[in-house]
């Protein structure tokens, strides 16, 4: 099965956030990502597991701070 890479325009819609926020994840390495030709591109099932991941580390934090 061949995975289409996604773009910052593509996994900010997705997400609903800027895509300025996501270059900024991207540049300091904080989402799933790499350069192609320069540009960056996202393999959905990566972004997809970080999500899960880190939404999972932020509701742990939030219990702990109740």
């Amino acid at each position: 099965m061949e995975e289409t890479l996604k773009s910052i325009k593509e996994i900010a819609r997705y997400l609903q956030v800027n895509k300025f926020t996501i270059y900024r994840l991207a540049a300091k390495k904080k989402i799933p990502a790499f350069k192609v030709g320069g540009q960056w591109r996202f393999k959905l099932e990566m972004v997809e597991k970080w999500l899960m991941s880190h939404s999972n580390l932020t509701l742990a934090k939030r219990r702990r701070r109740r």
